[in-house]
């Protein structure tokens, strides 16, 4: 029996995460939002550059939202899923690239080239999840979807080492200085996303469609139509239904603390160049622990592995609010770092084994939607608390709210191998 790890299809499906996790550490995480406000948005209040970041990051988490049930229903209709996925990523990786070329104080066209690069960013991870089934047999489920993860850490993280050192050594580059860097670790970012996508779209073969195949018009029309009858599947798999509610309250406390935490740092007063390279070293730790807890997951079962990865993260939040030292921030980004991967990557392989058979594409459509909407409230439940409380730390303590009501509900889901619908 060939390992999962030596066949061309998953290796090539992997080197997906490997790619396209550029855009969400380099550009997501890293650069963008000091850029953005430091470049794009000189002469304005703080405030006002924040409010212009939240609301391209909303309206780009609204738009893949909205269209993730429906891209969902295309991929199951015309067994197009690679296409798709090569398209919204080429959509993504335009707009990545494009920011690299806009000049100081054009804060409205690098919203828009962001929006762009998120979309595509978080639209082929639509089409790249329900790709898992084509390429892993059940028996392995956990283990590739970690694999994916932790390539995506390490792929990722090598690509933002090597962007943070232009930054800092920018004439070891031939660059003029720290702003042309950023620029060119964006154009970085748009090569790095393009050539490592070029595997799958290659070597990964799709199963055939059950039924009739029809048009990308009808499927798109269809789609739209089913998006309530989408609602009404889902609803009929009360486990299902359970663990997508579980799911939005704890992943929305991961995405927060994933994008939040510099700020947090900054806000505490520590150096930001400390917090960057904080934020490296979790890309690096997570790489082996997602492999781990792939393989602890299939020993433990996927549904105990994320149980524990929750309870990591409420540690976590809680030493949070008492860190004050650079040296505390590094061993807050060690202990993410364990679980970051291994939370993504045993819900995902959870869900596949949820999943009713060829409903694949719908069904992770609305697992990516619900992914999506699960990263507003976070954010607003850290704003709204420091804002009543004037408490950095209290602001960050209150996501425990969200992995508690998360890891009660995900508690009460029978782990199955298939989801049976409930009878009307």
């Amino acid at each position: 029996m060939t390992s999962p790890y030596k066949r061309r299809d998953t290796v090539s499906w992997a080197l997906y995460d490997w790619a396209n996790s550029a855009f969400a550490t380099t550009v997501l995480a890293g650069f963008f939002p000091v850029f953005f406000q430091q470049y794009w948005s000189t002469g304005v209040d703080p405030t006002v550059s924040t409010s212009r970041l939240g609301f391209a990051n909303g309206v780009a988490g609204l738009i893949v939202a909205v269209l993730a049930p429906v891209l969902g229903a295309i991929a199951d209709r015309t067994a197009g899923r690679k296409r798709q996925l090569v398209g919204w990523t080429l959509f993504g990786v335009i707009g990545t690239a494009a920011l690299g070329f806009i000049g100081a104080g054009e804060w409205w066209w690098a919203a828009a080239c962001f929006m762009m690069g998120c979309i595509g960013f978080n639209a082929g991870n639509i089409f790249y999840d329900s790709l898992l089934l084509d390429v892993a047999e059940d028996r392995d489920l956990d283990r590739v979807s970690a694999f994916g993860y932790s390539m995506g850490y390490l792929g990722g993280g090598l690509l933002f080492s090597l962007n943070v050192l232009m930054t800092l050594k920018p004439h070891w580059f031939g660059l003029s200085g720290a702003a042309e860097a950023v620029q060119w670790s964006f154009l970085s970012v748009a090569v790095w996303w393009f050539v490592f996508m070029l595997p799958l779209a290659r070597n990964v073969r799709e199963r055939a469609v059950e039924g009739p195949s029809v048009s990308l018009y009808e499927a798109a029309r269809d789609g739209l139509r089913s998006l309530a009858g989408t609602i009404r599947q889902v609803a009929r798999y009360r486990d299902i239904s359970l663990f997508l509610i579980a799911y939005w309250l704890y992943i929305d406390g991961v995405h927060t603390i994933y994008t939040m935490a510099v700020d947090y740092g900054v806000a505490l007063g520590l150096p930001s160049s400390s917090l960057l390279a904080a934020l490296l070293l979790t890309q690096f730790v997570a790489f082996p622990s997602a492999l781990m807890l792939g393989a602890l997951g299939n020993r433990i079962g996927a549904k105990r592995g994320i149980l524990l990865c929750i309870a990591v993260y409420l540690a976590a939040t809680v030493y949070g609010y008492f860190l004050d030292s650079v040296p505390e921030f590094f061993a807050l980004a060690v202990v993410v770092g364990l679980v970051q991967g291994g939370v993504q990557s045993l819900s995902r392989s959870f869900f596949g084994r949820l999943v009713p058979e060829g409903k694949a594409g719908e069904f992770f459509g609305f697992y990516n939607m619900m992914g999506k909407f699960g990263s507003f409230v976070g954010p607003l439940l850290i704003g709204t608390v420091a804002l009543l409380t004037g408490n950095s730390r209290l602001s960050i303590a209150s996501l425990v709210v969200l992995f508690l009501a998360g890891g009660v509900l995900l508690w009460c889901v029978p782990e199955s191998r298939r989801s049976a619908a409930v009878s009307t």
